[in-house]
Order: C-alpha cells, then sequence, then structure tokens
C-alpha cells in the first residue's frame, strides 16, 4: 500500500484529488494538509511515498516546505499557475498538474509515478532546490528551529555566513541554521538590500555602518549590529557599484 499526503490551502482541491485516486485501492491517503506547516508535520509523521503538493499556500508555500525537508518523498506539484512549471521540474517533481484538474490528466501523472515507484527509482525532490527561483524576490528564509519552523523576515536578518553544507542566518533573535547554499540564498534575495561581499558572507546594505581596510586588497566591514565581516576585492567593487561610492 502506497501512502499518500494531499497539501492544498483549498479544501475543494484536496477533496477533487481524492476522488480521483479512489480507483487506485493500493494508494491510501494517510493526511490531508491546507498550509505548509499542517504538511511538514504529516510528512515527519507518516513518511509518505507520494505528496500532491500546491505552491501557492499561506504562511509556508510548497517550495519553503520542501526545503525544510532533509528527504522529501516524490512530489506532484497542483497549482493555477503555470509559471512555476520549470521551477518545480528543475526539482525533480515526478509532474505538474495544473487547475482545474482534469481526470486525464491526472492520470498520467499517477500512471508516471506507479511506474518509477514499481521500479524503486522513484525520482525525489532534491533537499537544496539550487534552481528554485522564484517570481520576483523573497522578503524571508523559512528555517527549521528544535522541530519546529521559524520565518526570519529579511529585516531581522543581520548577515548570512556559508558554513559547509549549511549557511548561518545570524539575527537580532539568535543564529539560525538551514541547508542551502550561500549562492542559492543570495539568488532568492533582493540584489539592492543583500550584497555578496565575500566569498563567505551575504550583508544587508541597511547593515552597513563603516568599511576599513584590512590586508592587501581586503577590508572589513562594521555593521550596526556591532558585527564584523570580511570583504573581499571583488565585494569592495560590488558595494561601490551599488552605493555610487
Amino acid at each position: 500500500m502506497y501512502k499518500v499526503i494531499l497539501i492544498d490551502d483549498e479544501p475543494l482541491a484536496r477533496q477533487l484529488i481524492k476522488t480521483l485516486l479512489k480507483p487506485y485501492t493500493q494508494i491510501e491517503v494517510v493526511a490531508e494538509c491546507g498550509d505548509g506547516f499542517e504538511g511538514f508535520k504529516a510528512i515527519q509523521e507518516h513518511n509518505p511515498d507520494l505528496v500532491f503538493l500546491d505552491i501557492q499556500m499561506p504562511r509556508v508555500n510548497g517550495f519553503e516546505l520542501l526545503e525544510l525537508l532533509d528527504n522529501p518523498p516524490a512530489v506532484i506539484f497542483t497549482t493555477a499557475f503555470d509559471e512555476y512549471a520549470l521551477k518545480a521540474f528543475e526539482a525533480h517533481a515526478i509532474d505538474y498538474l495544473l487547475k482545474p484538474i482534469v481526470k486525464d490528466r491526472f492520470e498520467k501523472a499517477i500512471q508516471k509515478w506507479l511506474l518509477q515507484a514499481g521500479n524503486k527509482e522513484i525520482t525525489q525532490v532534491s533537499p537544496l532546490l539550487e534552481n528554485n527561483i522564484y517570481e520576483g524576490y523573497q522578503h524571508r528564509i523559512v528555517v527549521k528551529d528544535n522541530g519546529l519552523i521559524r520565518i526570519i523576515p529579511a529585516q531581522e536578518i543581520y548577515y548570512i555566513e556559508a558554513s559547509d553544507d549549511y549557511i548561518k542566518i545570524v539575527t537580532k533573535d539568535g543564529t539560525y541554521l538551514k541547508k542551502s547554499t550561500l549562492s542559492h540564498i543570495e539568488q532568492t534575495l533582493d540584489p539592492q538590500q543583500f550584497v555578496r561581499v565575500h566569498r563567505s558572507f551575504l550583508v544587508p546594505v541597511t547593515q552597513l555602518m563603516r568599511i576599513e581596510p584590512y590586508e592587501k586588497e581586503s577590508h572589513i566591514a562594521l555593521l550596526h549590529s556591532g558585527a564584523k565581516v570580511m570583504v573581499s576585492k571583488s565585494g569592495m567593487a560590488k558595494l561601490k557599484t551599488l552605493l555610487g561610492w
């Protein structure tokens, strides 16, 4: 028996998927969730074989939910917006269903997944979602904090530092780890507000207090938070361009 979870903030959309799944007796819907918070808990609890996942949801969207999972299950995205299709497939989704979902298209997606599941070659979503660039820039970062989900507004970030396979997000409330890369986070945040001053540091422009010379062609940036971060030669060039120095 395959375990499936439905995550969508529209009850009618979830009901339609349940109806379309009825002929598939080998599939059991083990949970229905109305937002990403509930979805995260349900995935942790049930360890499903497949998730039907909406993208635009309140609080935590579909892509943000997947970023929180260490080992995401197979995913079929369901959404009313076709502009996310490329991002979904770059994240190795099984399929991408546009709402309103039609029976023939739904069955093709299920058969595609069942074929892969039967061959034990289920395509899983990449945990880092490196190619996931949203429409527009993000104004927050979602992280796991002791099993809970925390949403960090961009304006509360002091700086972001690369740390092996993780990034450290330093804020007024503390430091949080997220499994991602600095390059990925840099692409999701507004380049007019955040600047990569060093290969290891991404800094909000509003945090910059002053910049002092260091060794050779490098500098140190003093932040309003009291922190100090390295500024490389290329980082200094970016700052001069952005700030018009």
